[in-house]
């Protein structure tokens, strides 16, 4: 078990900054990866980046060049820095903790546990 629980979000105006905080109750070392999604009004929740155990990172190609999400283990806490921010980044942004499982020689993330979300608004 583990619980996530996120802060940093707000109101921003566009080609502003914000950063998302993400604390676990435990240790984040043994997860294989974390990540940040989110879920604008009215569609589905989408990855937006993740980080694995070994500190390699992706990226929705969206948020490429402008988001950077990173993690101090000491303090078991991930981050998701976001510059440059657009209208279309609004959404409510949600933490994971996602488990890696390998398949046919594919790699795949099933999320095992989910923060509260916190709500991201950017005015035009």
């Amino acid at each position: 078990q583990v619980q996530l629980v996120e802060s940093g979000g707000g109101l921003v105006q566009a080609g502003g900054s914000l950063r998302l905080s993400c604390a676990a109750s435990r240790s984040i070392f043994s997860i294989n990866a974390m990540g940040w999604y989110r879920q604008p009004p009215g569609k589905q929740r989408e990855l937006v980046a993740r980080i694995t155990t070994g500190g390699g990172t992706n990226y929705a190609d969206s948020v490429k060049g402008r988001f950077t999400i990173s993690r101090d283990t000491a303090k078991n806490t991930v981050y998701l820095q976001m510059n440059s921010l657009k209208p279309e980044d609004t959404a409510v942004y949600y933490c994971s903790a996602d488990r890696r499982t390998i398949s046919a020689g594919s790699v795949y993330y099933t999320t095992d546990y989910w923060g509260q979300g916190t709500q991201v608004t950017v005015s035009s």
